[in-house]
């Protein structure tokens, strides 16, 4: 893979008939539905993705959904390189943030499409990132609702700031709730009710997703599955 998107993970599916539990990425997500249907939960809503629609979500946030003959396509892009392109069009380092989870726009999914044909066909790299750009480009200066300081994810909130460190340092470990409670000097009950408040996950749930992501990236870097 081209140098700036070394490690991105790339999806092409046809005829999904699966059901996705709640989960998050320390990435965007952006694809395209090209035939079937996905019931689609983000933001403590449901949406449908029909055909020809396109689906952005922001770093960390927490979606799921039921598909139904779903073919479609995604791509993950680091958090980074959308806040280098936000730079480049406003001058400003600063990470670009969609309101819209379903985008009905045919000249944004005819760039997209453009951009992942490219990908699939091994096309020349400059031609890859040219096709990039004019997607991306296109899909932040028309769809950024709000931008934040590029930094870390949840770092407003000092409570779950906290305990992302604590499972970061003891992720191969067993992490109880004790200690996750303790650490944040809460109790147990009001760890719990702050924690799935904020994410909407419970902390086991979460635990299990950020083991599951940094798996990807081993694999992605040539670890072996053993």
């Amino acid at each position: 893979m081209i140098n700036f998107l070394q490690n991105t993970l790339f999806e092409n599916v046809k005829y999904s008939n699966e059901n996705f539990e709640k989960h998050y990425h320390d990435t965007y997500t952006i694809g395209l539905t090209y035939k079937g249907f996905l019931k689609s939960y983000n933001l403590r809503q449901y949406f449908e993705s029909y055909q020809y629609s396109c689906r952005v979500n922001n770093p960390g946030e927490i979606h799921g959904g039921i598909s139904d003959k779903w073919s479609h396509v995604n791509f993950y892009p680091k958090a980074e390189l959308l806040v280098s392109l936000y730079e480049q069009i406003f001058f400003e380092k600063r990470m670009p943030l969609f309101e819209k989870h379903i985008i009905d726009d045919r000249v944004l999914f005819a760039k997209l499409n453009i951009f992942f044909h490219s990908i699939y066909e091994k096309m020349d790299s400059i031609h890859i990132e040219t096709n990039l750009i004019d997607a991306l480009s296109y899909l932040i200066l028309n769809y950024t609702t709000c931008s934040k300081p590029y930094s870390d994810m949840f770092d407003n909130k000092k409570i779950i700031r906290q305990t992302m460190n604590f499972i970061g340092d003891s992720i191969d470990g067993n992490i109880t709730l004790d200690m996750l409670a303790k650490n944040c000097s809460l109790s147990k009950y009001h760890f719990l009710r702050v924690f799935k408040k904020e994410l909407g996950l419970t902390p086991h749930s979460f635990i299990i997703n950020e083991r599951i992501n940094r798996a990807n990236i081993l694999l992605q870097n040539g670890v072996s599955i053993s």
